[in-house]
């Protein structure tokens, strides 16, 4: 048998608030995820219309420094 790394993919997730415009969570997702416009703006319409949305894959190592410019931002995220 060959051994094989194991690398856990994690989900940065973005919650819905009444507080944070759709202008800030889209310029937020563009600078922070390197998201398109488009990226950015369905991300935030599913968060805006479903409570959340999962906004990148990734080794937490990977998502912590986005979750944490998120958070700086005043938006609520998680890694999950």
């Amino acid at each position: 048998m060959e051994a094989t790394e194991t690398i856990d993919q994690m989900d940065l997730v973005v919650f819905n608030d009444d507080v944070n415009t759709f202008e800030h969570v889209i310029a937020t997702l563009i600078r922070v995820c390197e998201h398109t416009p488009e990226q950015a703006e369905q991300c935030t319409l599913l968060i805006h219309h479903k409570g959340k949305c999962a906004v990148k894959m990734g080794t937490f190592d990977f998502l912590k420094p986005m979750r944490e410019a998120i958070c700086e931002a005043g938006i609520d995220a998680r890694i999950l």
